[in-house]
């Protein structure tokens, strides 16, 4: 009998290993993120972790200011299907993989919206096996700076007079998601819903436009300019649309000031070797030719710039919530980009479908 309840002792015991603290050097974590202590907090659109372990089960433990949405894949680069789509509430315990027999394998947890919908916290790991080294950084990373079009806002929304929900939201279904994926490159998003270059959407937050954002560690809370741990190939500015929101417009000379501004910051982060590619939208005609002055006007080199046309996706289907591209529009947005990109880097264009 004492035996008996030694074994099952030593089986309870087993499922209550050591976690490993969420900062271990073992994760690795694409994106923006900060490392505080032995948690590691995120909540730039698309931030991700990537867990690597030798085992049976993978569980997340983790809180969260509000509610977040994350994206999970298992033994798989990331696609545009993802293998789970969780809902992230206060705090708790996420198993993310489980298998009959112990094994190697690798986790990708993806953070799909944006800030305003919570700042998640990376607490720790929890396995039966242990962790292994994950795989680091892609040898191709880019940088996108945008706003709604750039977080996905409704891209799984069934129409264009549908309304914003969260959990239609999705950072790995936009343009800048397609692009990652296209070039086998990393993706790091640094891009909030409503931002402007100087002006955000209906006039809203008038202190808090992308301009001011762009230097920070954290999206929604006051945070130290952030440190990178990462270089981008290149750098792509799709701004412009809330500036020119609810049929107004900024002057052109305070605005190409601002840009200017924005570009110094990204070269004070990057250096001067990385190219910027700044897009138009098309929202308005004009903003084709702001976007014209401010690249050829700022004074400094390596900046490039284009435009999307009216015609580059419909306004029926190609629309999800709130009048945004859906999956279908942010593919065609792409399309467009994806020239441009690879002239830029001296990538090749590959020969396969944006997806």
């Amino acid at each position: 009998m004492k035996r008996i309840i030694l074994f099952l002792a030593l089986l309870l015991a087993g499922w209550q290993l050591p976690a490993q603290n969420a900062n271990s050097p073992l994760v690795t974590y694409i994106g923006r993120t900060f490392r505080d202590g032995t948690a590691v907090q995120a909540d730039w659109s698309g931030a991700m972790a990537i867990v690597r372990f030798q085992g049976r089960f993978l569980e997340m433990e983790y809180a969260n200011s509000a509610v977040t949405w994350v994206n999970v894949w298992v033994d798989r680069e990331p696609d545009e299907k993802a293998d789970a789509i969780v809902k992230l509430e206060a705090e708790g315990r996420l198993e993310l993989a489980r298998f009959k027999k112990a094994g190697e394998h690798t986790v990708y947890v993806q953070k799909r919206t944006e800030g305003d919908q919570g700042c998640l916290v990376f607490k720790a790991f929890h396995t039966d096996g242990t962790l292994l080294q994950a795989r680091p950084w892609k040898d191709r990373v880019i940088e996108f700076v945008g706003d709604s079009y750039t977080c996905g806002f409704g891209t799984e929304a069934p129409g264009a007079s549908s309304p914003f929900i969260p959990d239609e939201e999705n950072c790995n279904l936009s343009y800048s998601g397609i692009l990652g994926r296209f070039f086998d490159a990393d993706v790091v998003r640094i891009a909030h819903s409503g931002r402007g270059i100087v002006r955000n959407y209906n006039d809203g937050d008038a202190e808090q436009t992308m301009t001011v954002r762009y230097r920070r560690t954290f999206d929604t809370k006051p945070s130290p300019e952030y440190e990178p741990e990462y270089k981008p190939d290149i750098v792509v500015i799709y701004l412009g649309t809330n500036d020119f929101s609810r049929g107004k417009q900024p002057s052109l000379g305070s605005w190409t000031k601002a840009y200017k501004t924005l570009l110094e910051q990204i070269r004070t982060l990057h250096g001067k070797d990385v190219p910027i590619l700044c897009v138009a939208s098309n929202i308005d005609i004009l903003l084709g030719d702001y976007v014209r002055e401010a690249a050829l006007g700022c004074g400094l080199e390596g900046i490039y710039w284009m435009a999307i046309s009216k015609g580059a996706h419909n306004l029926d289907t190609d629309l999800g919530a709130a009048g945004h591209p859906n999956y279908p529009g942010m593919r065609k947005v792409a399309a467009c980009m994806a020239p441009y990109i690879a002239t830029l880097t001296g990538w090749d264009l590959p020969a396969i479908p944006l997806r």
